[in-house]
């Protein structure tokens, strides 16, 4: 099996290769690819000095079985027929084909049978928070379907890439050192801050980002749910966490949601309030799973319930999902 990397300096692509060098895939080739400024790099894997070639328009992409992209959505767009023509599956990690009707949306705990019908050969991975968001509903929505979510997010520094890590990292420094803080990746200053609004707004003052979730989770789910976001970046270095509200069509109890989110493939229950058992950042970063904690009824709802996840951005909320991906179709 021959594997390319697309975008395999950024912080996704070097999660792609932690993972693919983590799962027993029987992988006899892999390609690195990247934009000038990475070309060149070199990345060993399983024992081999692997050099990034620069990604162009040409035929360096014949004979690859599978193509997994996080380079943006531009890039994505603009290389998507020179990836695929030669038989490629692209699984892609950026916004370009969520929403377009012959790419589907996969999350292999959810809609895992999707991936199977992709008549361009491409295949959209969601956005992160979407991802973590429905594989623990997907549990509830097994006992009774789920009419409506509230979410707030709270999203770390790494759902805006390496380089807004280290700014974060820099920001605590400099303000340290009593000096002024480099703000460039995100709209203010995120260090003892937390930012309300996370990609651009829209006409209804929902942000992208917020509309993401409410259409991708429709998708991804072939359901009618309507889902109210907030997102919100907080001075937090890696892992996103939620609280969500959700209403079911009939009352889910407690335990009944407790014992579907112990069972659900992909989530991890962590929930003995009395014990300070929850799901936390801090401890979970670098972890596969969806973890699920504080779950409880809803004070405003008879069919109401809501609960606390954590989930680490980059692994599930984008690399290891998209191999997953991967795993599915083999």
């Amino acid at each position: 099996m021959k594997i390319a990397i697309v975008g395999a300096s950024g912080a996704v692509g070097q999660e792609f290769l932690k993972i693919l060098e983590e799962r027993p895939l029987p992988i006899d080739e892999l390609l690195l690819f990247g934009s000038p400024r990475s070309a060149g790099r070199t990345y060993r894997f399983r024992g081999e000095e692997l050099t990034v070639k620069l990604l162009q328009h040409n035929d360096d992409f014949k004979g690859a079985d599978f193509a997994l992209t996080s380079a943006g959505a531009g890039t994505s767009r603009e290389f998507a027929e020179t990836i695929t023509r030669h038989g490629a599956v692209m699984i892609d990690n950026s916004s370009a084909f969520r929403m377009e009707e012959d790419v589907p949306l996969v999350v292999p705990e959810v809609n895992p049978g999707d991936a199977k019908q992709a008549p361009r050969r491409i295949i959209a991975n969601p956005n992160c928070t979407t991802i973590q968001m429905v594989v623990a509903l997907n549990a509830i929505e097994r006992l009774s379907h789920i009419e409506r979510v509230h979410v707030a997010t709270y999203q770390s520094a790494s759902g805006a890439g390496a380089a807004a890590m280290d700014e974060l990292v820099r920001q605590y420094a400099q303000l340290g050192a009593g000096e002024e803080p480099t703000v460039e990746k995100f709209a203010f200053q995120l260090a003892y801050n937390v930012i309300p609004h996370i990609d651009v707004f829209t006409e209804n003052d929902y942000t992208k980002e917020e509309m993401k979730m409410f259409n991708e989770t429709r998708k991804i789910m072939h359901s009618d749910v309507r889902v109210s976001a907030t997102c919100v970046r907080v001075p937090v270095m890696r892992a996103h966490s939620e609280s969500v509200w959700l209403e079911t069509e009939r009352p889910v109890s407690v335990a009944e949601a407790r014992e579907a989110f112990a069972k659900a493939p992909g989530v991890v229950l962590m929930d003995d309030p009395a014990g300070k058992v929850y799901p936390m950042p801090l401890f979970l970063a670098g972890k596969d799973p969806v973890y699920v904690g504080r779950i409880r009824r809803d004070l405003t709802s008879e069919r109401g319930l809501t609960f606390w996840c954590v989930s680490d951005q980059i692994r599930k909320g984008a690399a290891l999902n998209a191999v997953q991906i991967l795993e599915t179709l083999l």
